[in-house]
């Protein structure tokens, strides 16, 4: 009953928020094609409900020149790959909302853990142990609230699967609102560093 209240709520919601951002939506599509060549959009695989691979969707931040799939705190120079208009998306995490798209199509949630890279099999396979890959990942989760980027992979996990175990309604709309402030705070998010992680 849970899941099939979730996902109405993910759709209507996320309906909602297309909508009344669609002006925001058009702004941000116009400064990325007038900043630097390449697609509005960057697409990259990820593991979603079950293991299941599917494209997750961004805004484009990076330079089309840069390694793919590959976590930005990898790079040796992120900074010199990461646009103008880049760093103020990926700081005010703008470069997330097509994953609305993602959402609508029932590839993800609105709640849920961050789906992992393909090539994240540490994590994965921590995700593993508790059962956070047996659900749809999400926009925003748990762990992004509980210290996002500064967490290591086995608490990142962990907290995952503190979610599985306590999903809930209520427990959904505390963290949504949670997100809200960490994101005006741009809490956790560490750029043009080796420390950047902001990979997922």
């Amino acid at each position: 009953m849970f899941s099939f209240s979730k996902r109405i709520i993910d759709f209507s919601l996320s309906v909602l928020i297309v909508i009344c951002l669609s002006p925001v939506l058009l702004l941000l599509c116009l400064l990325i094609k007038m900043d630097s060549p390449g697609p509005i959009l960057f697409k990259q695989k990820r593991i979603g409900k079950y293991k299941k691979n599917f494209n997750i969707l961004k805004f484009r931040t990076m330079k089309i020149d840069t390694p793919n799939d590959m976590p930005t705190h990898l790079l040796k120079k992120p900074d010199f790959y990461i646009t103008r208009t880049g760093k103020f998306l990926r700081k005010t995490s703008l470069d997330e909302l097509p994953q609305l798209f993602n959402i609508l199509k029932g590839e993800m949630s609105i709640i849920g853990p961050r789906p992992a890279l393909w090539n994240q099999y540490d994590l994965i396979a921590e995700r593993e142990k508790y059962k956070a890959n047996d659900i749809l990942p999400g926009l925003t989760g748990l762990a992004q609230v509980s210290g996002r980027d500064e967490l290591a992979i086995e608490v990142k996990a962990r907290i995952d699967g503190e979610y599985v175990e306590k999903k809930s309604a209520v427990l959904d709309f505390k963290i949504f609102f949670r997100t809200v402030f960490s994101v005006l705070k741009s809490d956790g998010v560490k750029e043009g560093t080796n420390q950047n992680k902001k990979n997922y």
